[in-house]
């Protein structure tokens, strides 16, 4: 079935009045999007930030009589918003498409260091001979194409996990965490506290041949308060600040930590929270974020 979408200009102080006339229009749908290349890395903490040009895109069935529509929208602008003009606008018909599909068809192989691969479950691997991480994400986070999920499979790629027991704080999808299992870790604790990120990687672990027990998940405060060899946490710079005595109480002396979903600019801030447990001794970047490595003393 086809769709009616209609895509409005605007800034975000008026993004929430064209949001709330859509549903009261009857969208089915209503989404913002940023019109001008603006990114929002990382919000300050109870705040939802809007870009500058929003664009506010309703979705509404086939049979909705456009000319309508934009009437309803414009009486109702204009008893709001007397002496501003309506918003510059674009009313569409969209094709009914199976959008999952067409996601699924761009998600690609990707390869980390000389012989880890993840790969699309539904698609063949490229190399059978390699530890191919088989993964679906569903609604977690996670597939290796991040810029910071990519620095993380890249160090694991590289480290020497033979006996070696672990925590992923912040699982998402699971990948890391099965990244280190399928490369030779003995145990990993997968923790997140969104109870889907913890489906998504205890059904990406079974799709993978991994045992339950062998990657057991935990929301944070159930977390079993034993120190491991390797903690991984691919979050944001705030959390990971917050959480640094939590996290160094985590990790064994001696043991490894890898911490990624940092901004360049917020890397120092990251390295002095962790400075009194860990010599923070490697930053690599990539696309404008950072991987931190380090060593518990």
């Amino acid at each position: 079935m086809p769709w009616v979408q209609i895509t409005l200009s605007s800034s975000p102080e008026n993004s929430e009045f064209l949001e709330d006339m859509l549903l009261l229009c009857g969208a089915g749908a209503v989404s913002m999007l940023d019109g001008a290349d603006q990114p929002v890395f990382e919000p300050i903490k109870g705040t939802t930030p809007l870009w500058q040009d929003t664009q506010v895109m309703g979705l509404f069935e086939a049979d909705t009589d456009g000319d309508a529509l934009l009437d309803y929208l414009g009486n109702g602008w204009q008893a709001a918003f007397a002496n501003t003009p309506f918003p510059n606008y674009k009313l569409e018909i969209l094709e009914d498409k199976d959008w999952e599909r067409q996601w699924m068809d761009r998600f690609e192989p990707l390869q980390f260091g000389s012989h880890l691969w993840v790969c699309p479950s539904w698609k063949p691997v490229p190399d059978p001979m390699a530890v191919n991480l088989m993964l679906d994400p569903g609604l977690a986070f996670g597939t290796g194409s991040h810029p910071t999920t990519a620095l993380c499979l890249q160090w694991i790629a590289e480290q020497d996990w033979q006996g070696k027991t672990v925590i992923d704080y912040g699982c998402g999808s699971g990948i890391l965490a099965i990244g280190a299992m399928l490369m030779g870790a003995e145990r990993v604790l997968g923790v997140d506290n969104d109870t889907q990120a913890l489906t998504a990687t205890k059904d990406n672990a079974q799709r993978n041949g991994i045992a339950a027990q062998a990657i057991p998940v935990f929301l944070p405060e159930d977390t079993p308060q034993e120190a491991v060899d390797v903690m991984l946490a691919n979050i944001l710079a705030g959390p990971l600040i917050e959480m640094a005595a939590h996290l160094a109480e985590l990790t064994k002396v001696r043991g490894l930590i890898t911490l990624s979903g940092i901004l360049e600019h917020q890397a120092d801030a990251v390295v002095k929270a962790y400075s009194p447990w860990f010599d923070m001794h490697t930053v690599v970047s990539k696309d404008e974020w950072v991987r931190i490595d380090g060593i518990k003393r």
